[in-house]
């Protein structure tokens, strides 16, 4: 969903209808710190070599994010 039609009423429609771990993705997916630790962990798995699931395990757990299959 491009960030320009988040205020949209087909949007807060389309959120109105989403369960808990949609709507959280949705409000991660718009909170600026959150979008700029992603970015910063992105950029450090490709220019610095970090260890990408470190990396992104470190994003998970400062974020509170939990992966269930």
């Amino acid at each position: 969903m491009p960030t320009q039609y988040w205020r949209s009423p087909e949007t807060i429609e389309r959120l109105n209808r989403l369960e808990r771990p949609g709507f959280a993705l949705e409000f991660l997916r718009r909170n600026a710190d959150y979008r700029r630790d992603f970015a910063r962990i992105q950029r450090q798995i490709a220019r610095d070599g970090v260890d990408p699931e470190n990396a992104r395990s470190g994003l998970a757990r400062r974020w509170g994010l939990r992966f269930r299959p």
